[in-house]
């Protein structure tokens, strides 16, 4: 989905030098260095780039290869690995370990990532409290240069004081226009496929909204609990750690107006606008159109699970399930109810938006005995990437006892309708995007600071009204507040 320039645009420099922080943590083990693998796989990095490690780590260069290389071959599938391809990016690989807590330990950093003349991209995974040091450390040791690029990965603050102060940060450094901010769910094939969708399809965009769509449900549900993450997780709870990002973005393209290009600043306009236009939920409203939950003990697929409060150790109030019934007001969604849902210890994993339309004005079979459903439209973004159109179709027979309907699907699985290409990891694109410098699926400053300044006003709100999480046993959808959510309009939600 690689797009050309604007005519008449300057098409940015490929970096000559990729630099990784957290080198030795969970997402670069998991994601990062397959990502790397894949794309050094199909020829997609640029034949000179470099690639330079670090983390608090003690390790040597050979040290670390041998941790990507395990990693790797964890990771990626045994049919896909050639022992070429893997000592080709190992070769690429450098290590230099490093407290960045303390900026004046940079200079060992800077000599290992060498000239960067033609470009830098720097990816930054790392604790929050840390940015500003490292921003400093970077500056101080010349790699800050004029065409280095500055990736951020979430959590970017906790909320929008804390954002701001981030941003602050790297803007002293790094411009906007060489700030990338990552939401990974925006690398997802079936995420960009929405815009495609919507805006390559002559059938959608005139059905796409309040005269055509009667709700849209966004779900991303998890069958894990904690999983490692104890101290971040019950420092954010649900709202912060997936609306506050994954769900509001998903929700901006949906609900966002035609670009006039597909290019960055477009794009990000028009999210934007759908992101100030989402209706508060304030101390007023909150209490009837948000429910929080906390798994209790459960089982998730058969198998017993504790409850959140026991594999924490101790009492707490964060939530670990968010349902909320928002509105966006402007003229295409007014009246239209978005139904947003996530959690942990659910029955299923599934990322998935379902759009609903509305009934046919008028059946001309009713008197047939023939029963009408309405359309849906069910993007599925993981664990299997499909979009599925739910319509009516006549039932074979002779209707000698009336006309019979069913509603059938017609399915475009990603994996089925592009068997030719190979199902990629969201970070192979984002990695490939930052190094040739293109932001279209990064996230602009103005975007995350709408974001947080709409979830601290729900924050605000259900401290104002003491909202407890409510208790769900684990391997439910939530709890019941959140099935009433959706049912005393009508709708119900699609498990």
């Amino acid at each position: 989905m690689r797009n050309p320039p604007l005519a008449g645009a300057a098409m940015p420099e490929q970096s000559e030098c990729l630099l990784l922080f957290g080198a030795t943590g969970d997402l670069m083990r998991r994601m990062l260095l397959p990502s790397l693998y894949g794309l050094e796989a199909d020829a997609l990095l640029p034949g000179d780039l470099r690639i330079v490690c670090t983390a608090r780590s003690p390790l040597d260069v050979m040290g670390y290869r041998a941790l990507a290389e395990t990693a790797i071959r964890s990771a990626v599938e045994a049919e896909r690995l050639n022992p070429q391809t893997l000592d080709r990016l190992l070769a690429r690989l450098t290590y230099e370990p490093l407290d960045a807590s303390f900026p004046d330990r940079f200079g060992a950093l800077a000599h290992a990532v060498g000239p960067i003349e033609r470009g830098l991209s720097i990816f930054l995974s790392t604790a929050p409290s840390l940015f500003g040091q490292t921003i400093k450390g970077l500056t101080a040791s010349g790699l800050s240069g004029a065409k280095t690029r500055l990736a951020l990965e979430k959590p970017l603050g906790f909320d929008l004081p804390s954002s701001r102060l981030i941003n602050d940060a790297a803007a002293q450094a790094f411009p906007e226009s060489r700030t990338f901010r990552i939401d990974h769910y925006l690398g997802k094939e079936t995420v960009q496929n929405l815009i495609a969708l919507r805006f390559g399809n002559a059938l959608f965009e005139p059905l796409w909204s309040a005269s055509g769509i009667d709700h849209i449900q966004i779900t991303v549900s998890e069958t894990v609990g904690l999983e490692g993450r104890v101290d971040f997780y019950d420092g954010a709870g649900a709202l912060r750690d997936m609306v506050q990002n994954h769900m509001l973005q998903l929700l901006s393209l949906v609900a966002m107006e035609p670009p006039a290009q597909f290019d960055a600043k477009e794009v990000r306009d028009e999210k934007v606008k759908v992101l100030r236009a989402l209706r508060p939920l304030d101390r007023a409203s909150a209490a009837l159109h948000s429910v929080t939950g906390q798994y209790g003990a459960g089982a998730v697929a058969g198998v017993p699970v504790p409850s959140y409060e026991e594999e924490l150790g101790h009492a707490s109030a964060t939530e670990t399930f968010v349902a909320l019934k928002v509105h966006v007001d402007n003229f295409r969604w007014k009246s239209v109810p978005f139904y947003l849902r996530t959690g942990k210890r659910l029955p299923t994993r599934q990322s998935e938006i379902l759009i609903q339309f509305k009934d046919v004005r008028h059946s001309i079979f009713e008197r047939r005995g023939a029963a009408l459903k309405a359309n849906k439209l069910v993007i599925r973004l993981q664990p299997d990437e499909n979009i599925r159109l739910l319509m009516m179709a006549k039932q074979p027979g002779l209707d000698r006892e009336g006309l019979r309907l069913r509603e059938v699907p017609l399915d475009i699985g990603i994996a089925n309708a592009f068997t030719d290409v190979r199902r990629r990891i969201a970070y192979e694109r984002l990695l490939l995007d930052l190094i040739g410098g293109d932001p279209t699926l990064f996230v602009r400053r103005d975007e995350v600071e709408a974001q947080w300044d709409w979830v601290d006003r729900l924050r605000d709100a259900w401290v104002y009204n003491g909202v407890v999480p409510r208790l769900y046993p684990a391997g439910t959808w939530g709890p019941s507040a959140a099935i009433a959510l959706t049912e005393r309009d009508g709708v119900t939600w699609r498990d």
